[in-house]
């Protein structure tokens, strides 16, 4: 089974090696992971395990989702997450998941989170516009991206291209940095050290995985 939990971003620290080389690290508190359910080929169609992080009171959770978690013997969890598996679970619903399953021949790692949001951005913060000119007449155009639609072209005419830079929402969108290098695994507080940064405020889930393309 490919090592992945849940967690919690942490923050941003520093590590120092034997040579006293500085290196920037994310902490992420992941797990511990309930496995709420195993998918087998012969039942669903696919392999897969179904893991879940942090208590939920009863009453903030559903009857349904409430037996869900009971018949793997735990309580309601807060995030529930599917993991594709290539093969056969090696765990059952009930087990629990550590970060001991990075512990072991992972040092590269992926993290999906999500990013922070800007809300309504216009060009200037979002794309990095010059604007306009602040002399000579301009009036309450300071910031305006310019022309949009003003270059003719042969089949369509004057348009908006597909994809142009706009004003608009910028960010809370989902972000997967790859091929992080695993610092360090303390596997009594649960924490994960991750070099670099990883997507989202402190605080937020995040989904930790071995890295797909790396070792």
């Amino acid at each position: 089974m490919k090592p992945s939990l849940l967690g919690t971003k942490m923050g941003m620290t520093r590590i120092y090696d034997a040579g006293g080389t500085v290196t920037p690290v994310t902490v992420v508190r992941a797990g511990p992971c309930a496995v709420l359910q195993t998918r087998t080929m012969e039942r669903d169609g696919y392999h897969a395990i179904q893991i879940g992080l942090g208590d939920l009171k009863p009453h903030l959770s559903t009857k349904p989702l409430i037996g869900h978690a009971a018949r793997a013997g735990v309580g309601p969890k807060r995030h529930v997450r599917e993991i594709r598996l290539d093969g056969p679970a090696e765990v059952k619903a009930g087990d629990v998941l550590t970060v001991e399953v990075f512990s072991e021949g992972v040092t590269f790692v992926d993290v999906v989170g999500t990013s922070k949001g800007h809300g309504f951005s216009g060009v200037m913060a979002h794309y990095n516009f010059a604007g306009q000119c602040a002399s000579h007449g301009t009036e309450r155009k300071h910031r305006s991206p310019g022309s949009i639609g003003g270059q003719a072209d042969r089949l369509r005419g004057k348009c908006v291209r597909k994809g142009k830079k706009m004003p608009g929402h910028w960010g809370a969108a989902r972000i997967t940095s790859r091929n992080l290098r695993l610092m360090g695994v303390d596997k009594a507080n649960d924490l994960l050290l991750i070099k670099g940064s990883v997507p989202g405020p402190t605080g937020t889930l995040v989904f930790v995985r071995k890295a797909k393309t790396r070792g």
